[in-house]
């Protein structure tokens, strides 16, 4: 049985994570609490994610010359991730994302991050051109928001053409060109991002509200993509195409050690799970069991689990109605 073929355009980091009992002000020094580093970014994130899960996944980006960027490339290497499409600029540095962590009391986290993008913003069209044709070779694109939005634009143009679908992560929140949604199959916004694409915010202060949930994606169908999954947080997530809004919780009872790759997590295991023939409802399923995973250990690729983690889960957790079968294409 042929493993899902998943392509992912997009950036890398090294995350450089302090943890501290509180948020510094402005002006404000705070003693920290600990310290490390793991490689990241939301394109390489959702890379080793989907290839863990047993995707045969190819990465292209560009990445700098220098120690971070050896330190990553070997990380995608690590997760069995083609990586002859990743380039590197000899004379630039590579992208940083520096995480603070906050703990609370209860030990969960709460993260602010600052990405230094660097090689990510100078991927170029000559860059990715070879894709015009190869891409009919996959069975899924990922793009995301952390590259230059040029090149989100001319590969899924490239995937539409030859009918591949498309999922778009709009993350960081920017403004989505017509050219990129009228090419667009899957787009997943988390609550924050939804609203800025929507002017609609999404309330959760007394509970979530759905009814913000099903004005602001029912925008985002207005505006031509077929299915919109808007990951919530704490309040798992939520899908609404044709047979309209079907709304998953997280998986109860999760320590959050760190939530900084749970929305890749999510997003990757959801179209790996697409990708191997599960229904939209199933894969998030699925895809909420790997995030639970994900957030409850540090770093980002450090944190995300492997197939048989997630389905050691599922089976614990109890889901005697779930297709397991279907995934047989990823062992």
């Amino acid at each position: 049985m042929k493993k899902p073929r998943i392509l992912i355009v997009g950036s890398f980091t090294m995350d450089l994570i302090t943890s501290t009992r509180v948020f510094p002000g402005g002006g404000e020094t705070v003693l920290g609490t600990d310290f490390s580093s793991a490689p990241g970014g939301k394109g390489a994130n959702q890379a080793v994610q989907a290839a863990r899960l047993g995707a045969d996944v190819t990465m292209v980006g560009k990445l700098g010359g220098d120690a971070f960027g050896d330190l990553i490339l070997e990380s995608v290497r690590n997760a069995g991730i083609h990586t002859e499409h990743i380039l590197r600029a000899p004379d630039m540095p590579s992208p940083i994302g520096n995480i603070i962590l906050e703990i609370d009391e209860a030990g969960n986290s709460h993260n602010r991050i600052i990405v230094v993008p660097a090689t990510n913003m100078t991927i170029r069209p000559e860059d990715v051109a070879f894709l015009k044709d190869e891409i009919a070779n996959y069975d899924m694109v990922m793009l995301q928001f952390e590259i230059p939005m040029e090149i989100n634009v001319l590969v899924a143009q490239y995937a539409h053409a030859k009918g591949v679908p498309v999922m778009v992560n709009p993350a960081p929140a920017a403004e989505i060109p017509e050219s990129l949604l009228q090419c667009t199959s899957w787009i997943s916004p988390n609550e924050h991002e939804a609203a800025a694409l929507t002017g609609r915010k999404i309330r959760v202060d007394d509970g979530l509200n759905m009814e913000d949930v099903e004005a602001a994606a029912s925008i985002l169908r207005s505006r031509g993509v077929d299915h919109v999954m808007i990951t919530l947080g704490d309040h798992g997530a939520a899908l609404m195409d044709e047979h309209g809004l079907r709304h998953l919780p997280c998986v109860p009872d999760v320590a959050v050690a760190d939530p900084t790759s749970a929305g890749d997590s999510f997003v990757a295991a959801f179209c790996t799970g697409i990708c191997a023939g599960l229904t939209p409802v199933d894969a998030m399923n699925f895809a909420r069991n790997a995030a639970a995973i994900t957030v409850s250990r540090m770093g980002a690729q450090p944190s995300e689990p492997t197939l048989e983690e997630v389905l050691n889960a599922m089976h614990a957790n109890g889901n005697p109605d779930f297709p397991f079968s279907r995934l047989d294409s990823l062992r």
